[in-house]
């Protein structure tokens, strides 16, 4: 087990006080995760250090950018085990990566009748996308209902595979209930009916380890600001066989081998999809943030997030007006809970000034905040530097929120 004191102290951010002059306890780390000193150093030791562009310059500090820009390029190929490190993409992060995917491979392949696939459960970003190319191309969008628990119904996604569905999007975790889905089972299921499939990984980084070979995924997708990293980047993996037959995910300057005005040769993988110039500063700021994740270890950090929230769940579970929804087989450290007669977004403001930080809101999950038929919902989900004393804090605030609207 790591201790979460000591990691905290690696987080300039808690070195401060809220504006009201508290320590701030952080728990909405799905949203995005604090950044560590060694991130924030490998950023502006880059700027300050040895700034350039990629891929071109034969100069130093250029070759120095580049050698960097590629070996976490290589950390990331190891981090989620793919095949090559031409299976790495670096985009603007999960939504940016689902988009690309969109438009590059289904697009193309998608036909009047067709069907897509996702789950009740997806955020936004792994629905609208999806939504907007069935409306394109006449095709029809299919969503995996939920049983009672909140775990998806497999039996009815196992219903809906046909032929006609040509994509399934899937999120391996849910960013509102902390649902753990069985992303080789339903691979595997929809492989069986020839289709592709996406794996939202945004919320799993920090979960479990990521072998995108055992899984035997199409493309799966990820942010590094999920991952103690910065904003602005993420990772796209795709199976070289696909990655090569689509169109550019970009069209600009550092993807081609030479133009004419008759026609343009692209360059290879992976840089045929990295068109412009990159977030250099953010892969670097990435491999730092793969850098500290290895240094606690994933099953060490799941351990210590579980631990809180299994805690959290255990005494909200003994609150009356307090109700946490979902009972899932497996659980991410991510929890969402109603208190009677508060509105969400009270709930969240009141804590707040105690300086503690949750989410509230529908978590860009609508379609799931209907199938609870609630409008939105407080969620809790933590990181590596929360404590057990700071989950005490908040349950405490969340008792006198609720005796207070009771």
């Amino acid at each position: 087990m790591i201790n979460p004191k000591t990691i905290r102290a690696q987080f300039p951010i808690f070195s401060q006080k809220t504006p009201n002059g508290l320590p701030l306890i952080y728990f909405d780390n799905a949203a995005t995760t604090q950044k560590p000193q060694s991130v924030i150093d490998a950023i502006s030791g880059f700027y300050a250090g040895y700034n350039s562009n990629v891929g071109r310059g034969t100069y130093w500090p250029a070759t120095e950018a580049t050698s960097s820009f590629e070996s976490v390029r290589a950390q990331v190929k190891d981090f989620i085990n793919a095949t090559s490190s031409k299976e790495v993409i670096f985009n603007a992060g999960t939504t940016d990566g689902i988009n690309k995917v969109m438009n590059s491979h289904l697009l193309p392949h998608l036909n009047a009748g067709d069907e897509v696939i996702v789950t009740e459960m997806e955020h936004h970003a792994n629905f609208l996308p999806w939504q907007h190319a069935c409306e394109l191309k006449g095709a029809k969008l299919r969503m995996v209902p939920l049983i009672d628990t909140g775990d998806l119904d497999y039996k009815a996604f196992e219903a809906m595979l046909t032929p006609k569905v040509k994509f399934v999007a899937v999120t391996a975790v849910s960013n509102a209930l902390g649902v753990v889905n069985d992303v080789v089972r339903l691979t595997k299921m929809a492989h069986a009916v020839g289709a592709k499939v996406l794996i939202d990984a945004a919320q799993w980084v920090t979960h479990k380890k990521i072998d995108v070979q055992a899984l035997d995924c199409d493309f799966l997708v990820f942010s590094a600001h999920k991952l103690y990293g910065p904003t602005g980047i993420g990772v796209l993996y795709g199976k070289t066989e696909l990655l090569d037959a689509m169109p550019p995910l970009a069209y600009g300057g550092g993807i081609v081998e030479s133009v004419t005005l008759e026609a343009t040769a692209f360059r290879g993988l992976p840089h045929k999809h990295e068109g412009g110039t990159s977030n250099i500063a953010g892969v670097i700021g990435l491999g730092a943030a793969i850098d500290f994740v290895n240094g606690l270890g994933l099953e060490n950090m799941h351990e210590s997030t579980q631990l809180l929230c299994n805690y959290a769940i255990e005494k909200l579970n003994l609150i009356d007006g307090i109700t946490v929804l979902g009972a899932p087989k497996e659980r991410a450290a991510v929890t969402s809970l109603t208190v009677d007669n508060a509105h969400p977004h009270d709930v969240s403001a009141f804590l707040g000034e105690k300086g503690i930080a949750i989410r509230a809101g529908h978590h860009c999950a609508q379609p799931l905040m209907d199938k609870l038929q609630v409008p939105s919902t407080c969620r809790l989900s933590f990181g590596v530097y929360n404590t057990i004393e700071e989950v005490d804090q908040a349950i405490d605030a969340l008792i006198e929120v609720r005796n207070f609207f009771a």
